[in-house]
């Protein structure tokens, strides 16, 4: 069985990954779970460098000779608001700022946009890298658009404010079985998966 540590100490994150790879022969472990605390600094300037940034710090911390070390970045990219929070998601409004006044200031901050200029969507970029060192790179998305008022419970995070058109609903009211199945984190981990397996 592969060991994959992940550069997370979310429980929610760590539990959609688990649940994505259910049918993958890896145990997937968080650098919390490993008794790991890192503080790093995020300053890519894309998804792609900052999970390759978390990946990188955590490799060189475990120095375990048979684990990958997995680490996502992924954000809400709002079209009307120049693609913000982008990269900045998690840290949007202040770290500490719950997801319920994050949500409500991008729902004020499209008042009186029409439905065909909230478009936006949910990236997801998963870096690698592997005991010898190499490394590699998925990315997923799913396009949306915003909602006028949040709605469900079963997500996290901007899923209650990011509405898709084809289920006429949030993020946040899908099942998780069919968030998981379409989300941007979903794709990437499954190409990640297909990398994974043709080491």
């Amino acid at each position: 069985m592969e060991k994959v540590i992940f550069a997370t100490g979310n429980q929610e994150k760590i539990r959609e990954i688990r649940e994505i790879l259910s049918d993958s022969c890896m145990e997937i472990l968080s650098m919390k779970e490993i008794g790991i605390d890192l503080d790093i600094t995020e300053d890519g300037n894309t998804f792609e460098e900052n999970a390759m940034i978390k990946a990188s710090a955590l490799a060189k911390d475990l120095q375990d000779e048979n684990a990958v070390v997995l680490a996502d970045d992924s954000g809400l990219e709002v079209d009307y608001l120049n693609k913000e929070p982008g990269i900045y998601s998690a840290r949007y409004m202040g770290e500490d700022t719950s997801y319920d006044i994050k949500n409500q200031n991008i729902i004020d901050r499209l008042e009186g946009v029409p439905k065909e200029q909230r478009t936006a969507r949910f990236v997801c970029a998963i870096a690698a890298v592997f005991p010898d060192g190499s490394s590699c790179i998925t990315r997923g998305t799913i396009e949306g658009y915003i909602g006028w008022e949040p709605a469900g419970k079963n997500g996290f995070g901007y899923d209650p404010i990011f509405y898709v058109d084809e289920y006429h609903c949030s993020t946040a009211q899908l099942s998780r079985e069919k968030k998981n199945q379409m989300s941007h984190r979903g794709k990437a981990l499954r190409a990640m998966r297909e990398k994974l397996a043709g080491r």
